[in-house]
């Protein structure tokens, strides 16, 4: 578990995909890793997550794969079947955090308030996605979370783009950063892997210089 996070941290950034077509999922890995990306959010908002997964971690195994917007322990075990390496919930779900700590499947919960991180913390778990982020403060929330939660990394998602993209990497509890302007929805389905590869350049640049 703690590997797999390690390497999310590593890499800084971590594209969150809503995919129509699991046809498009290999040549979308193959673009974010030319870019420097080897992870993948597959969210389940669309019907083809799990098929998407599947071809990923079939045919592209330098691609760290996971499954998000997970909402219950059904869609779980269907991404996990899938081959999904990791599990991202927008909320805080204990059923859902308890079946994968059961199955010991790396489990990323979402959390926007101190409640949520207490309930989070109870479980043992220290690294969460903060979700919405901008909406819900952004780097003055994760500021303001940093004094009484020092021991806890957040993926802040949710109105991160590359122009503030560096702003979050600063902060000493934000672990990573998750977001969709890498490859949305309509680049992928429109094939656009040649500006997908340029934007998460550009994205791994940002990580780079400011972690140097």
């Amino acid at each position: 578990m703690e590997k797999i996070f390690e390497a999310l941290c590593q890499i800084g950034v971590v594209p969150v995909i809503a995919i129509d077509r699991a046809d498009d999922a290999v040549p979308l890995a193959r673009a974010l890793l030319a870019g420097g990306i080897g992870c993948a959010e597959i969210t389940f908002r669309t019907a083809a997550a799990a098929e998407a997964i599947r071809r990923l971690t079939g045919e592209v195994r330098e691609m760290l794969a996971g499954a998000g917007t997970v909402l219950t322990v059904q869609q779980a075990e269907q991404a996990a079947l899938a081959g999904a390496q990791y599990i991202v919930s927008p909320g805080f779900d204990a059923a859902v955090v308890d079946w994968c700590q059961e199955h010991h499947v790396p489990v990323l919960p979402g959390v926007a308030t101190p409640t949520e991180i207490n309930m989070a913390l109870a479980r043992g778990v220290k690294i969460l996605k903060f979700f919405p982020a901008e909406e819900f403060g952004g780097v003055r929330m994760l500021k303001a979370l940093y004094g009484p939660y020092p021991e806890v990394r957040f993926i802040p998602t949710g109105g991160v783009r590359a122009h503030n993209l560096a702003e979050y990497l600063a902060l000493p509890n934000v672990a990573a950063c998750g977001g969709s302007w890498m490859a949305t929805s309509r680049m992928i389905a429109e094939g656009q892997f040649e500006e997908i590869a340029r934007l998460s350049t550009e994205a791994r640049a940002i990580v780079r210089q400011e972690r140097k």
